[in-house]
């Protein structure tokens, strides 16, 4: 029975012997579901049981169930939708009593709590159903969902009742090997499987890395600009957040060498810098490793996008130089399959291991061992390495179309691309005339376009001014047609 009708049938069995005397069914009926609605009881937008059904479940006639709920319906408490039923409608005004309170008592937070709540109107998400320009998007469309279907369905078909039991914290055995022969071959990364942490994402590493390795006040180095997420969860663990500029190599050591508080950890984008491009030499990785033991500093490699960049043009990591044991390594399959996946990985100094595990065994536990199957065999079976080479082809060409179709739209209109050798899922919009970045990415919104602020990834004053635009999650007719869009919608020709 429908949890729905069985809720309606207890209340309704309990409330006969308190019905009101003359009271006829119908209205006992229409009073009982109008308290439930009204009380929320009935969520909104639930579709109430067809009227044969209910009859049938309370020995009273079709048409007494139909009495009740036309007043119902005269109450304005649910709509007749054709075909569909009786819904119970959603209300446009929430009452005082029924209103979240957006004021917060926060006399019971930890003083952790406080500083994330802090970051309330810290829009960090990328959660725009507009995939016209939306950044760190992969082409969507190239994605093999039917052998992405067929794992899937191979696991739950073969999958034995002992494998419905807990996983291991860090991750399931053979994806870990394969995961650390992948990186063996792409990245020169040599490392025991054991050292491999599989999470659901760049954040959540992040996030596990600064619990473990930062307390509230001790310095934490970030590129600037970078990105608001990463920001935003240093910020939230109440670090000594310090923005770094950037040169023509990457993150400046000078402005590192100079400072009084040397940092507990320093957060870079070697292979492909967010969002400006830059890829961080072999000199300069040397040099910040050596910072990093100096210093005895923690260094976290978020090797963004590296599977575009590091492709045919391939530069050592940091993680495959580091002989001292200072660098965690962070990647994600969220970017080169889809994000809705979610699933990422660390690689971690041998030191750190142990204290990643338990605070996994005690906090999040695991991602899902289905998705971590499918994952193994569709790097096995090599679906992953025909997959990148098709990514890799769509997004040069989709990358190039973009850029020459805004060129010759936005000739003259003051907005330029910044040059990218690298192969990035976004281009950089510059401004040559005195736009406010957040003025435009808003009344793009408006017109279903979605594009980034490139102000909010700066830490320190000046915040320079520009778009952040995804240019390979749509085909290329697409790129025109929403190009024009944008042109019409800006009018600053």
């Amino acid at each position: 029975m429908p949890i729905l009708l069985k809720k309606i049938l207890d209340e309704y069995r309990q409330g006969l012997p308190k019905a009101k005397q003359g009271d006829k069914l119908y209205i006992q009926l229409y009073k009982l579901l109008s308290k439930q609605i009204i009380k929320l009881e009935i969520p909104e937008n639930s579709i109430l049981p067809p009227t044969r059904i209910l009859a049938k479940e309370l020995g009273i006639s079709r048409s007494t169930v139909l009495r009740a709920y036309e007043i119902l319906i005269f109450d304005g408490l649910i709509i007749s939708m054709k075909s569909s039923g009786y819904l119970v409608k959603p209300k446009l005004e929430k009452s005082a009593e029924t209103n979240i309170v957006k004021e917060v008592d926060t006399t019971q937070l930890s003083e952790i709590g406080k500083s994330f709540l802090g970051l309330s109107d810290f829009n960090v998400s990328n959660s725009s159903e507009n995939l016209a320009f939306s950044p760190g998007l992969p082409p969507l469309d190239i994605f093999p969902v039917t052998q992405w279907k067929n794992l899937t369905n191979m696991y739950w078909k073969e999958v034995k009742f002992s494998n419905l039991s807990y996983s291991p914290s860090s991750g399931i055995e053979k994806l870990k090997l394969n995961i650390a022969n992948y990186l063996t071959l792409t990245r020169n990364i040599k490392c025991d499987p054991s050292q491999v942490i599989i999470v659901s994402g760049s954040l959540q590493s992040l996030y596990l890395v600064g619990t473990m390795l930062v307390n509230p006040g001790e310095t934490v180095c970030l590129e600037d600009p970078t990105f608001p997420n990463v920001h935003a969860v240093f910020k939230g663990l109440m670090a000594k957040i310090m923005g770094i500029p950037l040169d023509k190599k990457g993150i400046s050591l000078a402005v590192l060498k100079k400072l009084k508080n040397k940092p507990k950890l320093i957060h870079v984008t070697p292979s492909c810098h967010y969002p400006t491009g830059v890829k961080m030499p072999i000199e300069r990785r040397l040099e910040l490793l050596n910072y990093a033991d100096e210093h005895k500093t923690y260094i976290i490699e978020n090797d963004y996008e590296h599977e575009l960049n590091n492709w045919e043009n391939t530069l050592p990591s940091l993680f495959s130089l580091d002989n001292k044991q200072r660098t965690i390594y962070i990647g994600t399959f969220n970017r080169i399959l889809h994000p809705s996946l979610r699933i990422g990985y660390m690689i971690v100094p041998p030191q750190l291991k142990l204290p990643l595990e338990i605070m996994l065994k005690h906090s999040h536990r695991f991602v899902a061992p289905s998705v971590q199957f499918v994952l193994n065999q569709f790097i096995e079976k090599k679906v992953m390495h025909n997959h990148l080479n098709n990514l890799i082809a769509i997004t040069k060409e989709r990358k190039l179309y973009f850029m020459q179709t805004f060129n010759e739209i936005f000739e003259g209109t003051g907005l330029v691309i910044h040059p990218n050798e690298g192969l990035s899922l976004q281009s950089l919009i510059k401004f040559e005339n005195e736009f406010l970045d957040k003025d435009l990415v808003n009344l793009l919104s408006q017109h279903n376009l979605s594009a980034h602020t490139y102000s909010k990834c700066f830490i320190s004053e000046p915040k320079e001014q520009g778009l952040i635009m995804g240019h390979c999650s749509i085909s290329k007719n697409i790129i025109k047609n929403k190009l024009l869009r944008m042109e019409a919608v800006l009018q600053i020709k």
